[in-house]
């Protein structure tokens, strides 16, 4: 087997088996070209013989190249996936896998924006739009990220079958996992607004977005129309289409909403992925309140 066979099956599996995201893809293949190609590895079994030492080391030459903490521990990831499917390719234990500590990432909290600069920014990215349909287009986008809470992904993976929407939607999300999340009359509206202005057809089983020559649309359209929006609103770098979404949480635990409800809606495997929020909403609590005691203003 010649290396670009192991590549080609790696990514069947990614694809096929795990049916990771074509972003988690790209990045995975990426990691294992890199190791295979420095290392020399060109059969499953040489992989399942890699130890903790030879990945240390092709890790610190990675680092040479320039790779920051997140970026180490993401390939690191990657490497392990890659290794124990190799293992499982050769008939090995996951046991025998390498032990290896990724380094600690100190996780920042997620930047939320007010539910104002949401709504204009959902606005301003339709006014100044080149077309009418695609200033449509990419505020339904927006307001299903803030409003229903969508990951961009997640949204961009509707289909024209899933319209009308309907008072609820079922949504495909990371690792498969299926959940059910409300949708606003607001979001319903835009997205048959855009429905109508579109001049490409859209039919039950393909992309409902579609970009300006008719094809599926892509995230980067969507962030390049937001990043324009965000510099004319004077709004900070933070302030991205998945940030959208964690306004959506942020805002719907500050009125009340408790942990399970918000993970069931926002499709987190685990609480722990959700309670980040009681933090930002902590966060934002303390902001107000220096913003608006009088003490803090003497």
């Amino acid at each position: 087997m010649n290396k670009a066979n192991l590549l080609e099956e790696w990514k069947a599996h990614l694809e096929q088996d795990r049916r990771r995201s074509p972003h988690t893809v790209r990045a995975y293949l990426s990691a294992a070209n890199l190791l295979i190609e420095r290392r020399d590895l060109d059969s499953w079994q040489k992989l399942a013989e890699l130890d903790s030492g030879t990945i240390r080391l092709h890790l610190a030459d990675r680092r040479q190249d320039g790779l920051g903490n997140s970026s180490t521990a993401r390939e690191l990831s990657a490497i392990k996936a890659l290794i124990k499917f190799a293992l499982a390719q050769t008939g090995a234990s996951d046991a025998n896998a390498p032990r290896i500590r990724g380094p600690r990432i100190k996780k920042g909290l997620p930047r939320p924006v007010t539910p104002d600069d949401a709504t204009n920014i959902a606005d301003l990215v339709e006014a100044t739009a080149s077309d009418d349909w695609i200033g449509a287009r990419d505020r339904a986008v927006l307001l299903l990220l803030y409003g229903a809470g969508l990951r961009i992904a997640e949204a961009l993976s509707l289909k024209g079958g899933d319209i009308p929407l309907e008072t609820t939607l079922s949504v495909t999300g990371k690792g498969n996992k299926q959940r059910i999340v409300p949708i606003l009359p607001i979001i319903q509206e835009a997205v048959t607004e855009y429905a109508g202005l579109c001049p490409w057809p859209i039919k039950q089983d393909e992309a409902l977005f579609r970009g300006a020559r008719g094809g599926p649309l892509s995230q980067g359209m969507v962030q390049k129309a937001m990043a324009k929006a965000r510099v004319a609103l004077g709004l900070p770098s933070t302030a991205t289409p998945h940030a959208l979404r964690h306004s959506f949480a942020t805002h719907l635990l500050g009125a009340g909403a408790d942990l399970r409800s918000l993970q069931e809606l926002l499709g987190h495997a685990s609480l722990g992925s959700t309670q980040i929020y009681t933090k930002v909403d902590a966060a934002t609590l303390l902001d107000t309140y220096r913003d608006a005691h009088p003490r803090e203003k003497d």
